[in-house]
């Protein structure tokens, strides 16, 4: 007989900004237990599921007791003896209880907290890992992981306009050497910020805090310090998120630090010229989530040479994945489950992605929890990418390390994704 969902219980639990967040701990009548943790977003999309939070003086406006109180007295007793043999049709039911686009009557983070506590415990009930629990026996990776060197835009004050400078160690031959790529760089990325006088202490994601005099320039100094690593271009290569909503909207792009505004085609010359200087693989989000034309004309310029991602332009929903595709723009897709409020719809994006051979990128958030149920999504179901924010701070440290206990546990059968995790249409 299989288990059924005997207790749901919410707490307020703190992220790594310190905001109050959601946790739901399901109990089920085999005695297992599983819990999720509900991250949060600086910068969100306009159609990504809402972070509920309660207004007002109190913490800021930032607490979460609306929120635990649906998990209690709308999502309790919806799955309340359910089984957990069929999570498909138990985040149907939490769907159900809110049909909105947003999901803002109960609110994404009471959603995805109790979404991940289901997986959670019914691979515990299973006695099984996680991310083994939904490869169901299929063959998996490790993926290539992005990792933040420079933070940026919302998670560093907007002290520089561009979000995230990061790298991709595609040359790796395993994701333990990945991990010491990676630090090799962000070292050598710290030893020259002091050597110019710069280092000011990181940013939300742990990245180094930006103080730099132009976006450019922070390019610049990341390509010197893979150089000062020791790594060819390669074996590291950069990846950037512009979150280009965050500084501009169709047709207009404004840029604080450098003090210039642009038009779409005028913005669109500015990242080609970065992308034929520097070595950039990846970006996400280049321009803005209403500047259809613009991701449009951008993916037909550059999307046979790098990945283009879609992040607030694609909010992890799979009908957005499948306009997008239908429409020529972006080749691949950022997977954030709280973007829709369960595990089911961001399989499902995923899933819209693989139909088109693109790139799936299963990501963290800047407000983030010690929950690693991400790694274990971005294994399991062979994605190929992770991207948990930088090589600093515990709540990112905590994925990276899984990932790495994840590799130890498969031994000889471990494979790294590396390139092989890009879109189909670079993989030539």
């Amino acid at each position: 007989m299989s288990s059924v969902i005997q207790s749901v219980r919410a707490r307020r639990v703190w992220d790594s900004r310190g905001r109050p967040t959601v946790e739901v701990e399901v109990g089920l009548s085999s005695g297992m237990t599983g819990r999720g943790v509900a991250p949060a977003g600086a910068s969100r999309g306009s159609r990504e599921a809402v972070d509920l939070r309660d207004g007002g003086p109190r913490l800021g406006g930032f607490d979460v007791q609306k929120a635990l109180g649906h998990v209690r007295d709308r999502i309790r007793p919806a799955i309340l003896g359910m089984p957990v043999t069929d999570l498909l049709r138990i985040d149907q039911r939490l769907m159900a209880l809110d049909a909105s686009d947003t999901r803002a009557h109960i609110g994404g983070n009471a959603l995805i907290a109790t979404s991940f506590a289901l997986l959670d415990a019914t691979a515990r009930d299973m006695h099984m890992p996680v991310w083994q629990y939904l490869a169901q026996g299929k063959p998996v990776r490790l993926p290539l992981p992005e990792i933040q060197i420079f933070g940026g835009g919302a998670h560093a004050g907007h002290r520089v306009d561009i979000q995230d400078f990061l790298v991709m160690p595609v040359g790796a031959e395993s994701f333990d050497e990945a991990m010491v790529m990676t630090a090799e760089v962000y070292r050598a990325a710290g030893e020259i910020m002091e050597e110019r006088g710069r280092r000011a202490g990181v940013a939300d994601e742990g990245g180094w805090w930006p103080d730099f005099a132009s976006n450019e320039e922070a390019l610049e100094t990341l390509t010197r310090s893979i150089d000062r690593a020791g790594y060819q271009y390669d074996q590291i290569a950069i990846s950037l998120d512009i979150a280009a909503s965050e500084f501009g909207r169709k047709d207009f792009y404004q840029l604080g630090l450098e003090g210039r505004h642009y038009g779409t085609e005028e913005w669109i010359n500015v990242l080609s010229g970065w992308l034929d200087r520097y070595p950039i693989l990846s970006i996400e989000d280049p321009v803005a989530e209403d500047d259809e034309p613009g991701m449009q004309q951008f993916t037909a310029r550059w999307g046979d040479k790098i990945q283009i991602v879609g992040d607030d332009y694609l909010v992890t929903r799979a009908d957005l994945v499948e306009a997008a595709a239908a429409r020529g723009a972006c080749n691949a897709v950022l997977l954030k489950p709280n973007q829709v409020g369960t595990v089911s719809e961001t399989a499902a994006a995923m899933h819209a992605a693989d139909r088109h051979g693109w790139g799936k990128v299963v990501s963290a958030r800047s407000g983030e929890t010690e929950d690693v149920s991400i790694v274990h999504l971005a294994v399991g179901w062979d994605t190929g990418q992770l991207k948990v924010g930088s090589f600093a701070r515990s709540e990112r440290m905590a994925k990276w390390n899984e990932a790495l206990r994840i590799e130890e546990s498969l031994g000889a059968q471990a494979i790294y994704a590396g390139r092989s995790a890009l879109p189909s249409c670079l993989r030539r």
